[in-house]
């Protein structure tokens, strides 16, 4: 049974936000720390990732295992509206798989963190972060030019 009114649970949920939330805005802050640029939700890629490093063709996703239905098929599902939720949370996941295949097929590396991970090893989330652009950077790099 929810502890809530169903006026205070509307209220609580509509504070939710999807953008800036406290795990993108903490990655984001230590990326820019230690000198890496980015853009925030840039909706000229598609699925508006919550970080890109466009030239290296990187997108960041930052999860909340709620919405995002973390270990979906072993967890209780709501009880409460739960024909909603659990319609919301299958298609949130079903939405994140085709933009990973879309933006795989485009040649973009997508990167998806938990929110509880970067909240419990942000550091190791940032060597994911810099493996990944190093690699990438390595990769533009040996490319031969295009005219040989």
């Amino acid at each position: 049974m929810d502890r809530h009114t169903p006026q205070q649970r509307s209220k609580n949920m509509r504070a939710i936000k999807s953008t800036e939330t406290k795990s993108e805005v903490r990655l984001a802050k230590a990326l820019w720390h230690i000198g890496l640029r980015y853009r925030k939700n840039n909706k000229k890629v598609f699925g508006c990732p919550d970080l890109t490093f466009r030239n290296l063709k990187i997108a960041i996703f930052v999860d909340g295992e709620f919405f995002h239905g973390k270990d979906w098929e072993t967890i209780k599902k709501p009880k409460t509206n739960s024909e909603y939720w659990i319609k919301k949370i299958e298609r949130n996941i079903q939405r994140d798989l085709e933009v990973n295949h879309y933006l795989e097929s485009q040649n973009w590396k997508v990167l998806r963190f938990w929110s509880n991970d970067i909240k419990k090893n942000l550091g190791a989330c940032i060597a994911v972060i810099l493996n990944t652009i190093n690699y990438r950077t390595q990769q533009l790099t040996n490319v031969p030019p295009s005219w040989e």
